[in-house]
């Protein structure tokens, strides 16, 4: 009989620091690269595709992805029992590691991925789930990943356009969260949110250090606003030409 695998080697060469998040890509035994997370009782290992533990559930790359092919053929009516509940627990956990470990390595894209997919199961969860309580426990989270998945793409735009589009995307971000503010009828606590506040202060310090004034989305809102449908025009025109 073998003797028992351990991690001593890699405990020991790894510290853990509490005051940071320490995350790395190694490569697997064959060949695959792998994220590490150094937590303070070892390590957690993430694949970097599919689900971050490498399961496919059903044969599907995720347990997201199992329940839409389980809800098809009662559509509307699907309703998840508790174990689907607890299959999707596990699911946002595993996604919500490998989300701050892509954005502390700066991989902005796929932090954005991640995101998508967890709100996306959200969405369904909201959707299919009989039990209003246990949809709310994760609803509470929505407004953090989409702080987590707007902080991800503006700055993903800011390395592969310019920093208008990334003011664009905060101000995409900032009108989400308000709507979910709108939708738990807490909008007076919006202004003062934190994560709010945060997002405000990224989408102000990239008006300051690349000199973005008002963008053509924030130009084009005020003209509607003040009747100024010449100039709406011509605005809309110019979205337009940049989007071709």
């Amino acid at each position: 009989m073998s003797e028992p695998e351990h991690i001593d080697l890699i405990l020991r060469t790894w510290a853990y620091e509490p005051e940071t998040l320490s995350v790395r890509i190694v490569q697997g035994s064959d060949g695959r690269d792998v994220l590490q997370m150094r937590i303070d009782m070892g390590v957690l290992q993430l694949e970097m595709e599919g689900r971050p533990d490498g399961a496919r559930p059903g044969g599907c790359d995720t347990y997201y992805d199992n329940l839409l092919q389980l809800s098809l053929p009662e559509g509307d009516k699907f309703v998840m029992s508790e174990s689907q509940c607890d299959d999707v627990d596990r699911e946002f956990v595993q996604f919500y590691h490998r989300r701050i470990c892509w954005l502390r390595l700066q991989n902005y894209e796929r932090a954005v991925r991640d995101a998508d997919h967890t709100l996306a199961l959200m969405d369904f969860c909201q959707k299919h789930s009989a039990d209003e309580q246990w949809t709310l426990s994760h609803e509470q989270y929505r407004p953090f990943v989409i702080f987590h998945r707007t902080q991800a793409s503006a700055l993903a735009l800011l390395e592969s356009e310019n920093a208008e589009a990334a003011v664009h995307e905060i101000n995409r971000g900032l009108d989400l969260l308000k709507h979910v503010f709108e939708q738990f009828d807490v909008e007076e606590q919006y202004r003062d949110d934190e994560l709010v506040t945060r997002l405000t202060e990224l989408r102000e310090t990239l008006r300051q250090e690349y000199g973005v004034g008002k963008t053509l989305h924030e130009r084009l809102a005020e003209a509607v606003a003040s009747e100024q449908y010449e100039l709406a025009a011509r605005l809309r025109d110019e979205l337009a030409r940049r989007k071709n």
